[in-house]
């Protein structure tokens, strides 16, 4: 009987500690007791590992067992840590030579029949280990598509304790693999997969805001009655984004993978993701939340891509009130009982609202049923700070039938060709910089290395002055500038692009 170590991840958000699992077999009376600050499903792993064990030819030894999760100060959660639980006990008690997988990382859940069942988070949680210098890994079977996708680590898949323990040099007997039943995780299909640009009709204007929003990250107010097609141009805006580098794509994947929506056959997720919750989904639902740490939510799980609230006034006002820290920073810090949780959240904002609750409050507004009162109350459920950080405000009005044919809609793909070519000026101008599209630029840089000539930026200094923009509204509108001189190719702003932007930002629907 001795002592035996082997590794593990324990995850934090998208941040992943490295493990060390050691474990102690010494005589005393029979127990088994799991330390280092694990919740209540880490330290069921007791059961677990005991029965899978008997399961795979490997009674553990009836004396005291101690696992130590070092380091003991950082909580731990979740069932991934079973399987390195079990091989540390079982090298501990001399069935397997305590050398080998004393540098191997461990990951997956125990079936009390010995099977190794599959944990969200393995992307990640790969992605830790191999910064932290490890160079192999155990994961489950139905898990190792996901891993393989982190270079600079060689995975095995396992399907059953007693194939590890075989690989450690057990002397037992495979045990056939018996998948289990169970709801497979919901995965998103590609946004855009059937929709076009080419299926809206008219809205020319709306149609031209959706794409400068596209080129620059922007975000993005539509306004106006039901059925003028606010919700068909959100839904069509990933499909004139650019597909996500492979830093981008690494950070979404881990996201998904976390929440347990990644399907990993199709490798990384290279199309930026659309997510549209519902007016009645919880602030938890939207900006992250649940027992223990915080679990990833709709604004973490669209960065990268788009998130759209339609009907935003009906949201409670908590929820879009929510939103104001991650639309400046990028990123979301949760605070629950167990530890802080970090996620990236940096994703464009597009609104839809209706001008009041009936939806008729367009033009002369005849047919609304609603008091001036109500569409006040209305509106202002969309409050001045949130409005501030949105870059641009458009009215869209009902389509004029008598006019859809002077102007043919085009396709997604001539849009995203010519996203395509303002972005990669944007990447090209900021490439020593952090940062590579418009909506990232600083106030800092925006009023020294990138700023227009004094001239042409008097208008939006004569609105700074009157009150009618604020000092970050007059930052937005800089960068919508830059957004529609890269769409026209131009060096730098000029006065009819400030102009532009300026309009586009001050089409307030109050």
């Amino acid at each position: 009987m001795g002592h035996a170590r082997t590794l593990s991840i324990g995850l934090h958000g998208l941040r992943g500690t490295l493990v060390e699992v050691e474990s102690d077999v010494s005589t005393g009376l029979p127990a088994f007791s799991v330390v280092g600050l694990p919740d209540s499903s880490t330290l069921q792993a007791r059961d677990r590992v005991r029965a899978a064990a008997a399961r795979s030819g490997m009674h553990l030894a009836q004396r005291r067992i101690t696992t130590n999760l070092s380091p003991a100060f950082v909580p731990k959660h979740g069932s991934g840590f079973d399987l390195a639980i079990a091989v540390s006990v079982i090298a501990a008690q001399g069935d397997i030579d305590p050398g080998g997988p004393s540098r191997t990382v461990h990951l997956g859940e125990l079936g009390l029949d010995g099977q190794i069942r599959p944990i969200p988070g393995v992307l990640p949680a790969l992605v830790a280990a191999r910064d932290c210098g490890i160079r192999r890994a155990v994961v489950p079977q139905e898990n190792l598509a996901e891993a393989r996708l982190v270079d600079g680590i060689e995975v095995t898949g396992a399907a059953h304790l007693s194939s590890v323990l075989r690989r450690w040099g057990a002397d037992v007997a495979v045990q056939a693999h018996h998948p289990t039943l169970r709801i497979a995780p919901e995965a998103e299909p590609e946004t855009g997969a059937d929709a076009d640009f080419s299926d809206v009709i008219g809205q020319q204007q709306a149609r031209r805001a959706a794409e400068v929003a596209a080129a620059g990250g922007h975000h993005l107010l539509m306004t106006g009655p039901p059925g003028a097609g606010k919700t068909m141009i959100a839904s069509r805006i990933p499909t004139i984004l650019p597909d996500l580098d492979d830093e981008q794509a690494l950070a979404v994947s881990a996201i998904h993978s976390v929440a347990g929506r990644f399907d990993a056959r199709q490798g990384l997720r290279r199309r930026p993701p659309f997510e549209n919750p519902h007016h009645t989904a919880t602030t938890a639902a939207v900006v992250g939340g649940g027992a223990g740490l915080a679990a990833p939510g709709a604004i973490s799980r669209a960065h990268g891509g788009v998130l759209f609230l339609d009907e935003a006034p009906e949201f409670p006002s908590r929820v879009l009130e929510a939103l104001r820290e991650p639309l400046e920073t990028g990123d979301i810090t949760l605070h629950r009982a167990r530890g802080v949780t970090r996620y990236p959240a940096r994703f464009q904002l597009v609104l839809a609202a209706n001008p009041c609750p009936c939806g008729k409050a367009w033009g002369k507004g005849t047919d609304c049923s609603c008091s001036p009162q109500q569409r006040r109350t209305y509106l202002t459920r969309l409050s001045g700070p949130v409005l501030d950080r949105i870059d641009m405000r458009i009215a869209v009005g009902p389509v004029d039938v008598n006019r859809v044919d002077a102007v043919p809609s085009e396709s997604s793909a001539q849009i995203a060709q010519r996203v395509r070519t303002a972005r990669d000026r944007q990447r090209a101008r900021y490439a020593d910089h952090p940062f590579s599209i418009n909506a990232q630029l600083p106030g800092s840089l925006l009023r020294t290395a990138f700023s227009p000539a004094p001239a042409d930026q008097r208008l939006l200094d004569h609105a700074l002055s009157q009150g009618r923009l604020t000092l970050r509204g007059h930052d937005r509108v800089l960068r919508l500038a830059w957004t529609l001189a890269d769409l026209e190719g131009a060096e730098r702003p000029t006065a009819e692009h400030i102009g532009t932007a300026l309009t586009l930002r001050e089409g307030d629907h109050r």
